[in-house]
């Protein structure tokens, strides 16, 4: 029987494993259920304005980087330059400038707390040689946990003797490396580590892995970009070389059903339309699987996807705006961090990007496009009553921060909507509003996280939820995994 692939959902996950697979010569359907690609990296337009939805901040763009490998494999580089002042840290004690320059970034950080100094230049040097051992596994790019024959294999041959000094810290919290460098009571510090922590690792640095986290404190500095458009750039060249490569791509396609037959995997979409194929590949919130799957084929996943259904993450609250910048002092820096003191939910902490002057694809000149947005837990939204004041009140919240950086912010704002969590469900087809994927503690990361084999025959998961995890770059290496396990090489 000829094998063919069925990927549903055009996440970068999705993109990702459908554009490799037909790029090395396989028949390839790919299903949307939005009009847009790219999931929680896509975008929409109102009037001469576009926004990304959610991802903003490129990575893995430089050499050697998961994206970087995709596209070049494709034959379709993305070639821009990195940013050398990632963003700003606004906290209420201090604001801290992110270079991608490790020296001038560790230098400029230590001088805020100058009795600290020593400490904070120990600590970053671990994190930088941690980090670089690590990264080396982002070559071969082995699987975890490992389930197979060839994948414990892979992941043996992958190992070098470097790689020996990394199991002191496998069962290791950042926090536990703050205390051994004399830093955990820092709390100034401790709230800047925690702000780039949570956008990147769902969780702060007093549960959060310390291998991840010290991948994750670097990685800025190998390359972070502002990507003209935004990342559903990323998307849109997947797409395209979909199709160049004869794959099928159909958008507004939601899946209602998919069954096994036999040996082939029989899918419906929402307009009755049928689907035949050996290998079906998932980028679609975990949380979906019940209604997708019958009761036995749940039954019969492996028990982390099983136990990950039930889980909870973090949703959020975004606002969209439009800005008129003649009306700004200066225009809006890129990124920014706003830390209001109060938390990392709730808008006591949120990203906040905007499209540089002169971006067109985003906006008019003259104008600025603005995503902005801050976790929230599910619970705050489960009524209606308490949808509507979670709304106002982080609303409120975000803007009455940001005003006090820019007094005339409000003036400024010629168009605003807002992306609460029934938002982010109706048009990234995100359950309960739930985004960003697992939080990387201890206990879910790594040889704790969920496989990309689903424990189905020939039905593999991909996306935020999968190992290594959320952000573009997991998503992406998730997409890899299923790929390979597909196709049985290594592509790339």
């Amino acid at each position: 029987m000829a094998r063919t692939v069925l990927v549903v959902g055009a996440g970068i996950g999705g993109l990702t494993a459908g554009s490799l697979l037909a790029k090395a010569g396989w028949p390839v359907t790919l299903l949307e259920a939005s009009s847009e690609l790219g999931g929680c990296a896509s975008k929409f337009k109102r009037n001469h304005y576009l926004f990304p939805v959610g991802a903003t901040l490129g990575m893995g763009l430089e050499s050697g980087g998961i994206h970087d490998r995709v596209f070049r494999y494709l034959g379709k580089p993305l070639t821009i330059e990195p940013l050398e002042r990632v963003m700003e840290m606004v906290h209420p004690e201090a604001t801290f400038v992110f270079h991608k320059d490790r020296l001038r970034h560790v230098g400029e950080v230590a001088a805020h707390f100058p009795q600290h100094s020593d400490q904070i230049h120990a600590f970053y040097k671990e994190i930088f040689h941690t980090a670089t051992i690590v990264r080396t596994l982002m070559d071969p790019l082995p699987v975890l946990p490992p389930t197979t024959v060839k994948e414990w294999a892979f992941l043996t041959t992958s190992m070098r003797p470097k790689h020996l000094k990394l199991l002191p810290f496998f069962n290791q919290t950042l926090d536990q490396r703050l205390k051994k460098h004399g830093l955990a009571d820092l709390k100034e510090f401790r709230q800047m580590l925690d702000g780039l922590l949570i956008d990147s690792m769902q969780t702060g640095s007093e549960n959060v892995a310390y291998l991840l986290a010290a991948v994750a404190l670097d990685i800025y500095h190998e390359g972070a970009y502002y990507v003209p458009g935004g990342l559903y750039r990323f998307a849109e060249l997947m797409g395209d070389s979909l199709k160049d490569n004869g794959g099928v791509l159909k958008k507004r396609r939601t899946l209602e059903k998919l069954e096994r037959q036999g040996e082939q995997w029989i899918a419906t979409d929402h307009r009755g339309n049928v689907y035949e194929a050996t290998d079906v590949i998932l980028n679609v919130p975990i949380q979906q699987l019940p209604q997708i799957l019958a009761p036995e084929l749940v039954a019969k996943l492996k028990f982390p996807l099983r136990d990950g259904i039930a889980g909870e993450t973090w949703t959020t609250m975004t606002l969209y705006l439009a800005i008129d910048s003649t009306k700004l002092q200066e225009a809006l820096p890129r990124f920014r961090q706003i830390s209001t003191g109060d938390g990392l939910d709730a808008g006591g902490h949120f990203f906040m990007s905007s499209s540089v002057p002169g971006d067109e694809l985003r906006a008019p000149e003259g104008f600025q496009t603005v995503t902005i947005s801050t976790h929230s837990r599910i619970e705050d939204w489960n009524t209606q009553e308490k949808y509507e004041s979670s709304r106002t009140v982080l609303t409120e919240r975000m803007l009455q921060a940001i005003e006090k950086l820019i007094p005339e912010f409000r003036a400024s704002i010629v168009h605003m909507e807002s992306g609460a969590p029934k938002a982010w469900e109706r048009f990234a087809g995100r359950t309960n509003g739930l985004v960003g994927g697992f939080p990387q503690t201890l206990d879910a990361a790594l040889f704790h996280s969920i496989s990309h084999r689903s424990g189905l025959p020939n039905l593999y998961v991909c996306g935020d939820h999968i190992f290594p995890g959320g952000g573009t770059i997991g998503a992406a290496a998730s997409g890899i995994h299923a790929a390979r396990s597909v196709s049985g090489k290594r592509l790339l």
